[in-house]
């Protein structure tokens, strides 16, 4: 009876700790927020919102064509950034790039860990390489910018750091397993920092969104049959209803960023499906081995890799939501 009073005792005092961490929302007006993968999709769009209430921005991203387009389209905006090439793989490229933020604006209140890839195809064409390849940039990607962000934000006496993992970190769906694995692995860093860096009034939150509407089909690796694949993965992410469009998804995120909340789950259908899974988990495995016998066998290109845009089909063609995402968010 003693420890369950006790053990009672110290969940209110949590509680009650984190509501007066948590009870006055963010202003980001003048907050300095790095956001990786910030050059086009879900991380552009974030970049966007947070430049409209007066965030300083740092976009962080390998490609230095596509990394100067978005930073001049935010300076155009009106918006103070700072572009750093930077591959989140390499943890020498992530400690320089959150050094440059510091020396730049004196401080970092908002690390935003966006950056990510995927790998489309059945478990018989995913390779060792593959499972390598999604861990470093969504796993130990994260990792790196959290390890190197977390003593000036102590030291500050608090911030926010922001994981976005999917619903794919929640739910292993069928032809997606490094991303997968690689995005429940996120999800419990993310769970892990929260519980031990609360008492520092630093606040990671764990996004997981639904299928969003953001061009990004057109940078995914795709295996076996890609054209096929392709088709699918693309027709999934652009479809009204079972898609969201970037820029709700990035409201819910920036919400959930100024509250401190600890998970947020964005989008109806992946909250229905994240609590069946939760509720049912080895109905939902089941139910998801049945929709595996209707997406494509092996074959094709077998272990190799072809980019969406490499993949595009007459029908993919006429996808008139998919080529509105990559236009408006920097996919080219």
């Amino acid at each position: 009876m003693k420890h369950t009073l006790l053990w009672a005792g110290l969940g209110v005092g949590a509680l009650l700790a984190y509501r007066r961490l948590t009870a006055t929302p963010l202003e980001l007006a003048g907050k300095v927020a790095l956001v990786t993968g910030g050059s086009r999709g879900l991380g552009l769009i974030l970049s966007r919102q947070l430049a409209a209430q007066g965030a300083h921005l740092v976009i962080v991203a390998r490609d230095e064509g596509e990394l100067r387009r978005a930073e001049e389209e935010l300076a155009d905006r009106g918006a103070r950034v700072l572009a750093i090439v930077c591959d989140v793989a390499d943890p020498d490229q992530v400690t320089a790039a959150v050094k440059r933020t510091v020396d730049h604006y004196g401080r970092l209140d908002i690390l935003i860990n966006n950056a990510g890839i995927i790998q489309v195809g059945p478990l018989e064409t995913m390779i060792l390489e593959d499972y390598h390849a999604a861990m470093d940039v969504n796993f130990w990607g994260a990792l790196h910018f959290m390890l190197a962000v977390r003593d000036t934000m102590k030291a500050q006496g608090g911030g926010r750091i922001v994981n976005i993992a999917s619903i794919g970190g929640k739910v292993a769906v069928p032809h997606l397993v490094p991303y997968a694995a690689s995005k429940f692995a996120l999800v419990g860093l993310s769970e892990g920092w929260r519980a031990e860096l609360l008492k520092d009034k630093v606040l990671v939150t764990t996004i997981c969104p639904n299928l969003m509407r953001t061009g990004s089909p057109r940078n995914a690796e795709f295996k076996g049959r890609h054209e096929q694949e392709y088709q699918w993965f693309a027709l999934s992410d652009n479809l009204p209803g079972l898609s969201q469009s970037g820029e709700s998804a990035a409201a819910e995120i920036i919400d959930a960023l100024r509250f401190g909340r600890a998970e947020v789950v964005t989008g109806i259908p992946a909250k229905l499906l994240a609590t069946f899974h939760a509720l049912f988990p080895g109905q939902t495995t089941n139910l998801l081995a049945v929709a595996n016998t209707f997406l494509p066998a092996r074959g094709g290109i077998g272990t190799q890799s072809r980019k969406g845009f490499e993949s595009e089909t007459p029908l993919t063609r006429r996808f008139p939501l998919k080529e509105q995402a990559e236009l408006a968010h920097n996919q080219e």
